[in-house]
């Protein structure tokens, strides 16, 4: 096993911790009391090749790995979640899934203006009636000549308002339940009406919006993959993407421990720093390695999907831990800080309230667990007839 990074994926992470600190870190703060989306910021990430990370020079991207793309998404995150959280669906959930299932025409047309920075992506699947069992989704693509006509609803879209372009997904079978009969668009933001803009508990300096689609005539060449498998677009995109919101959780613990550390170090307690305290230092300590493991589940994650190997119950393995591990460490974070940390002078509490989502989109903590006993269960099935010869 080689656990260093190489020379390419520890310039890369160096650079965006860079662009962390300097570009992201100072304004969080504000972004989030403000509820505001840095427009300006995006046009300096696409400059250096961060909202194309993993996708090829052939296409737009910088052409690195998925495993840097996973740093990115990690240093990022750990200045201001909201930032890590837009990259990602723009990424993971748009680009890369055109990328994988698109016709080289769609892959030329549509990917080089993600990769490049030119439009945000946005992936639509959950609407108001299916969250979690999305394949009850009720918007509908109708043929209409060459096209379709595509009427519905959509809710809780990341990038929603700021999207020039859109993976959505919509019935095209009405006489087939469940989640065959579902296929999968590339959309404009001409096509989708946004309805709402969502108040949330955390994640403020990221949009997250309602669509209504009101029969909308799209041409033939819209439809990615084949017709009625939408789903299973869905669902190789929700494995990766996992993989990034394990990688924003991640991102977001780290900077909670950091801040407990550095606070450790210099409060002082009956005579003494608090970081001399057994009580602190186990806190700490019992930090350092939940994360260490998160980050080792995420890596490998990343690590299995980059060499095109299966990475369904890994990647949701990781997401399951590390969003889980995001949400207690930011909590004892708040503990060691005490009273300031329960106010607006330190960013642990805004830590605290961006962490929750992570155990709630791309899948909940409770349907992580499900993919990953169906896995676990399925692998035991087929091998239980070689164990009983």
């Amino acid at each position: 096993m080689d656990f260093e990074l190489t020379a390419d994926q520890r310039e890369i992470q160096a650079l965006a911790r860079e662009v962390a600190d300097t570009e992201i870190a100072p304004d969080a703060a504000a972004w989030d009391r403000e509820h505001r989306f840095p427009d300006e910021l995006f046009p300096k990430l696409a400059e250096l090749g961060f909202m194309g990370v993993c996708v090829p020079e052939e296409y737009g991207g910088a052409g690195a790995d998925f495993l840097s793309y996973v740093l990115v998404l990690e240093e990022l995150s750990r200045a201001d979640a909201g930032v890590g959280v837009t990259v990602a669906v723009h990424t993971s959930a748009t680009t890369l899934p055109i990328l994988a299932f698109g016709t080289e025409e769609q892959r030329s047309r549509f990917v080089p203006p993600l990769a490049r920075g030119e439009e945000i992506g946005a992936f639509a699947l959950t609407e108001p009636s299916s969250g979690s069992d999305a394949g009850s989704l009720r918007t509908t693509a109708e043929p209409d000549g060459d096209g379709w006509r595509i009427t519905g609803s959509k809710q809780w879209i990341t990038n929603g308002s700021r999207a020039g372009t859109f993976l959505l997904f919509a019935r095209t079978d009405p006489e087939t339940a469940g989640a065959r009969g579902v296929s999968a668009f590339v959309l404009d933001a001409t096509h989708v009406r946004v309805t709402r803009e969502e108040e949330k508990l955390g994640l403020n300096s990221s949009t997250t919006s309602d669509l209504v689609l009101q029969g909308v005539r799209v041409e033939r060449d819209r439809l990615l993959h084949e017709e009625g498998r939408g789903f299973r677009v869905a669902m190789a995109t929700l494995d990766g993407g996992r993989i990034g919101i394990a990688a924003q959780a991640l991102g977001i613990a780290q900077a909670a421990y950091d801040a407990a550390r550095e606070y450790a170090l210099e409060r002082e307690q009956f005579g003494r720093r608090i970081s001399e305290f057994q009580a602190i230092q186990w806190k700490l300590a019992d930090m350092a390695t939940e994360i260490d493991a998160a980050r080792l589940l995420t890596y490998r994650a990343a690590w299995l999907k980059q060499q095109g190997r299966p990475h369904t119950a890994e990647g949701a393995k990781a997401k399951l831990f590390a969003s889980e591990t995001a949400r207690r460490q930011t909590a004892e974070a708040i503990q060691v800080l005490g009273g300031y940390g329960y106010t607006k002078e330190f960013p642990v509490e805004r830590y605290y309230r961006d962490a929750k989502v992570t155990e709630i989109y791309e899948g909940t903590s409770e349907i992580q667990r499900l993919v990953i006993a169906r896995e676990l269960l399925g692998r035991q099935l087929r091998e239980e007839p070689v164990a009983r010869a």
